[in-house]
């Protein structure tokens, strides 16, 4: 049987109502009897309940991270960082993992909120707006890495559209014209600016877009397995890729290998958002890097400042934006001679497709 606040209280022979407040310290109780009572609650097993705790007090100390996996490195390391923070201020982290799919995250914003979390860090679907504007009625949000068209949540970016326009100029200043695009789906910021960031460095540099050479699609490994595939069977393929969807890059990864493509004496990679085995491949993959612990720190420093009494929802909502930067390593080379139209050696491969030429931006279906 659990050990109770009224036991301590009896052990100590005073009232709930005192052995509360030097339990919690808060609450006019002399040093002295604060450390006794400490003494007999450990000395019993006391253990508070939190939720009790937090009827009475209206605080929870629970503190929700909201993401679509963990399969994203950049993911990872905010879960780490958000984690860090908060455990450093007496908060609790409830990781939550939304798939990128608009029911579980409704259903997960639901489950939140039955157990009261103080506050809450999204990268949202953009699909739930209307739930989370009601959300924020009674608790502070701060949607990261992706914005909610529908909503005017205070949001922490990173600097996609400047990141992918670095990662393409690189390649155009390696003397690549042919590059490969495979980004996320368009519906979401990041798709969008990772897109426009390309085109504005093709457009600076006079090259003309082919939208064969742009494939988008959701953010899994399959995507970039799928979408690498379509791009090496084009008539002229790519002499480089460019995957700004970072669960691609497994995807593509893979297909280069079963196709014994060597990078990069015969195709040029580079891909968006690092993680420690890109440093440790051979040969090191070069990427640019979105800021994921950045981004982290600032979202957290904006969450607890909303949710402090005078700075909740009453100083304007902001944008907030982290630089991106672009780590050269070993993956991408100077063109010095043409591209061959075939790389080499190929083990079995699908059929060729041709993609319609009225569309901009095609979707893997995958």
């Amino acid at each position: 049987m659990s050990v109770t606040l009224k036991d301590v209280a009896q052990a100590a022979r005073v009232s709930v109502s005192t052995a509360s407040r030097a339990l919690t310290g808060t609450g006019l109780t002399s040093e002295r009897t604060q450390q006794r009572l400490m003494h007999i609650a450990r000395e019993l097993g006391y253990r508070p309940n939190p939720i009790a705790r937090g009827l009475k007090t209206g605080q929870s100390r629970l503190v929700a991270l909201l993401v679509h996996n963990l399969t994203n490195a950049s993911f990872q390391v905010m879960a780490e960082v958000v984690q860090a923070r908060l455990k450093a201020l007496g908060y609790q982290m409830l990781l939550c993992i939304g798939g990128d799919d608009p029911q579980q995250e409704s259903d997960t914003l639901t489950t939140l909120v039955d157990h009261r979390i103080d506050g809450l860090i999204v990268v949202p679907t953009g699909k739930n707006g209307a739930q989370l504007k009601t959300l924020a009625k009674d608790v502070p949000i701060v949607c990261l890495v992706r914005r909610d068209d529908a909503t005017d949540l205070e949001t922490v970016l990173a600097d996609d559209p400047q990141g992918a326009y670095l990662g393409t100029r690189h390649l155009i200043e390696l003397g690549h014209k042919r590059i490969g695009l495979i980004v996320g789906r368009q519906d979401t910021t990041s798709g969008r600016e990772r897109l426009s960031g390309y085109v504005r460095a093709l457009r600076e540099a006079g090259i003309a877009k082919d939208d064969t050479l742009i494939h988008a699609g959701h953010f899994v490994p399959e995507t970039g397995a799928t979408c690498c595939r379509k791009l090496l069977d084009l008539p002229r393929p790519p002499s480089a890729i460019f995957v700004a969807n970072h669960e691609a890059t497994l995807g593509v990864l893979r297909v280069t290998a079963e196709l014994n493509i060597a990078i990069p004496d015969n195709l040029s990679l580079l891909c968006y958002e690092d993680m420690p085995w890109f440093e440790w491949h051979r040969p090191a993959i070069s990427i640019v890097d979105n800021g994921a612990r950045d981004l982290a720190n600032l979202a957290v420093d904006r969450l607890l400042h909303r949710m402090d009494a005078k700075g909740n929802g009453n100083d304007g909502v902001r944008e907030y934006r982290v630089g991106a930067r672009l780590i050269k390593r070993d993956s991408c080379r100077q063109i010095d001679a043409p591209i061959p139209a075939r790389y080499g050696k190929r083990k079995s491969s699908p059929s060729k497709s041709s993609a319609p030429k009225s569309s901009a931006v095609k979707s893997a279906k995958v």
